[in-house]
């Protein structure tokens, strides 16, 4: 069994309507899933991604209207990294960038800026196999489209403690620096370690909640064994109806999940007008007349 990189990452946002506008306006990705928590349906569950969809591009949010704005610390990740084509591809973002106000910083081979609520990003220049995971957007031309993620960075405070997990129990290959890749035939990433800060991490907007690596779902109850036989607890294998899911703590205290590549998102409604409406998952469907006055009205990024 080979984990295939990463599936997505979850993260917080308190501002619906902003969180739209930044990821899909502005950096382009496509708005897939407009769906609910499912351990708390009275909030969004907002999922961006390339034009299908796909795992490997996928960033989401849990909207918790005004919540507060977090910090991360250690057992937190606090960046993410995405791919893009070319330095010329830099070149567009720094401007794009620029032009709305966001504040950037320009080294070697990658661009890194936060988004409104401070969750720490970057684009880097990388030269891969792995299909380039982009949406379409009218003001950004496909060679300078964001390509899917290359990997995320965490705050640990003793990295030796997850190397069994990472290497022994999940498959993860060790380079230098405190980074581990992981791929198989489809795609790969990477998860790399820094020192955290003094300051102690504080969940709230702008965080990272977890990252999600992709299984084919045929060996997807073997890696909920497999990762209890590596000492891991990790829970039952859930169905999230667009794939299914275990969690489990890694001993730096991230949050990790395992998702299945598939269903997918087209599972409930055209692959054409992906994100346009609220899905809700026919578990949830009977609560749709309670739910939808709570959620904040969005408008489809495409109009």
């Amino acid at each position: 069994m080979q984990l295939e990189g990463i599936h997505h990452v979850t993260c917080i946002t308190g501002d619906a309507p902003g969180n739209v506008e930044f990821y899909a306006r502005l950096l382009g990705l496509r708005l897939v899933k407009k769906t609910v928590n499912q351990d708390d349906p009275t909030v969004y569950h907002l999922f961006y991604a390339d034009e299908k969809g796909s795992a490997g591009a996928d960033i989401t949010f849990f909207e918790y209207p005004q919540a507060r704005r977090g910090r991360a610390g250690a057992g937190m990740v606090h960046r993410v990294v995405w791919r893009v084509a070319s330095e010329e591809a830099l070149d567009f973002w720094q401007e794009r960038l620029g032009k709305a106000g966001v504040e950037t910083s320009r080294e070697d081979g990658s661009l890194r800026f936060s988004d409104p609520e401070g969750l720490d990003l970057e684009l880097a220049v990388v030269e891969t196999l792995d299909e380039p995971l982009v949406a379409r957007h009218p003001e950004i031309p496909a060679e300078h489209a964001l390509q899917g993620f290359d990997g995320v960075r965490a705050y640990s405070t003793d990295p030796e403690r997850s190397r069994p997990l990472l290497e022994e129990g999940l498959g993860f290959e060790a380079r230098p620096t405190e980074r581990w890749k992981i791929g198989g035939e489809r795609r790969e990433s990477w998860y790399r370690y820094d020192e955290p800060p003094a300051e102690p991490g504080i969940g709230g907007a702008g965080t990272v909640h977890h990252v999600a690596w992709s299984s084919l779902p045929e060996e997807h109850q073997q890696w909920q064994q497999q990762v209890a036989r590596a000492g891991a607890r990790p829970t039952p294998v859930i169905d999230r109806f667009y794939f299914k899911s275990i969690y489990f703590r890694e001993p730096s205290g991230v949050l990790f999940e395992i998702a299945t590549i598939g269903p997918g998102f087209a599972t409930d409604e055209p692959a054409e007008h992906l994100g346009e409406r609220l899905s809700l998952p026919p578990d949830f469907e009977h609560l749709r007349a309670q739910v939808e006055p709570l959620l904040t009205p969005l408008p489809n990024p495409r109009d």
